[in-house]
């Protein structure tokens, strides 16, 4: 985190606090296609495990796949375009992804659902690699958790209305509708993104990948990345397996569960405005407040699962609690490895999904060990304390880093606002 004595670029004036260019809110209302597809399928897996005669565990392997995507599609993608115009690349990105909804919404059968995911997330994972990258490159240096909080809103109003919707008509017109309603919700944002997003020049300076990929000698790079994948992995564990959590130990109607799905999604925005707003001033804060809030409810969830009113309250707090601490996870990827932006949010979702592979495939291996549906948010608390320690330890080394900085200097972060898509011409 960029100490108080770091400057701005004198071209680069500090915008009022409520103003936040248009481009960023038409990538977080693209975000919100992405996200429903992510986690939909949260509300969907006893349909689909019914209809493609699989184990529930096996079609919660399909979460799994849309991560393992976007683990390897990100910095894939990252550095293939890295020298490509950044509206293009989106352009294209979005559309892909938008055919990977249709072709999972023909499946004929697992094995073609399985790739038709992972294509899906090596789009998505692009995505948001080059939008993080655009959005932080659009706002000075003290602004980057807002902007990404608005990236990050796109997700949580997925999960507030996207997901619920999705689990919605799962129920009532089956699983594959979900996927056409995605598909269609891809080709609006595929409209809003060529229409609205400006052409971006390149770099005066071309970016070189050798140079960037220096970012992986940073030992807080490394501790940036674990971190995340802790937390995301902590949450994720149990929010995979809440369908069935909800319906078989808490005692709720299937028709219950698109409504908990959206609660969840509810707490998630109020989790991410807040964050948002303070994280910029307090990150370190908001990581381990956050994070230890998520742990303690997690294992209420474990403890109180069965008690239907307390399996729906823990699940909106858990909503709060995980994207309260979004924004700070990914603006301090961005303040460590800010000299390389579109490697750091490459890195950023990269280790995002980590987490939400991991996740899923810990619950379902409890799961498949007897120990029932309320297991993973155990499994998850203790995802939770690793990440509670590389945030103990990522704080202690940025402590010493800026105790050796002299006044003026900045730590761990570039004196300029990462923009500068500077014109060549």
């Amino acid at each position: 985190m960029a100490p108080p004595c770091a400057r701005l670029a004198p071209d680069m004036p500090v915008p009022q606090r409520t103003r936040m260019p248009l481009a960023v809110y038409v990538l977080g209302l693209s975000v919100f296609a992405l996200g429903t597809s992510e986690f939909m399928l949260s509300g969907l897996l006893p349909a689909v495990a019914d209809d493609m005669d699989v184990s529930i565990p096996r079609a919660g392997l399909l979460i799994s796949a849309f991560a393992i995507g976007m683990v390897v599609g990100a910095p894939l993608l990252a550095v293939a375009t890295l020298r490509l115009p950044r509206r293009t690349t989106l352009i294209s990105l979005i559309a892909v992804f938008g055919l990977g909804q249709i072709a999972g919404a023909l499946a004929p059968n697992y094995a073609v659902l399985f790739a038709s995911r992972v294509v899906s997330a090596l789009a998505c994972a692009g995505f948001w690699a080059v939008g993080a990258a655009v959005a932080v490159a659009m706002v000075p240096v003290n602004a980057r958790a807002r902007a990404l909080a608005v990236m990050i809103g796109g997700l949580s109003i997925a999960n507030v209305l996207g997901v619920p919707a999705g689990a919605f008509l799962g129920e009532s017109l089956g699983w594959r509708s979900a996927f056409w309603a995605v598909g269609a919700a891809s080709a609006i944002a595929l409209v809003g993104v060529a229409t609205l997003i400006p052409r971006i020049p390149l770099p005066a300076e071309k970016p070189r990948l050798a140079r960037e990929i220096r970012i992986y000698r940073d030992r807080q790079v490394w501790l940036s990345i674990s971190l995340i994948a802790f937390a995301a992995g902590g949450v994720f564990c149990a929010f995979s397996y809440l369908a069935p959590l909800l319906t078989d130990v808490a005692g709720l109607d299937r028709s219950w569960v698109p409504a908990v799905l959206g609660l969840f999604g509810v707490g998630a925005l109020v989790g991410t405005t807040v964050g948002g707003r303070i994280a910029d001033a307090h990150l370190f804060g908001v990581l381990l407040s956050g994070i230890a809030a998520s742990t303690v409810l997690l294992l209420a969830l474990a403890l109180l699962g069965r008690y239907a009113i307390a399996a729906v309250a823990l699940s909106f707090l858990l909503g709060v609690s995980a994207f309260y601490t979004a924004p700070a996870l990914n603006a301090r990827m961005f303040n460590v490895a800010g000299q390389a932006p579109t490697l750091a949010g490459a890195t950023t979702t990269a280790a995002f999904n980590l987490g939400n592979t991991g996740g899923p495939w810990l619950g379902g291996l409890v799961i498949d060990a007897g120990l029932g549906y309320a297991s993973p948010a155990w499994a998850g608390a203790a995802l939770m304390v690793g990440a509670a320690a590389a945030t103990a330890v990522s704080l202690r080394l940025h402590r010493r880093a800026s105790s050796r900085v002299v006044l003026g200097a900045t730590v761990e972060t570039s004196d300029e606002p990462i923009n500068a898509f500077r014109s060549t011409n």
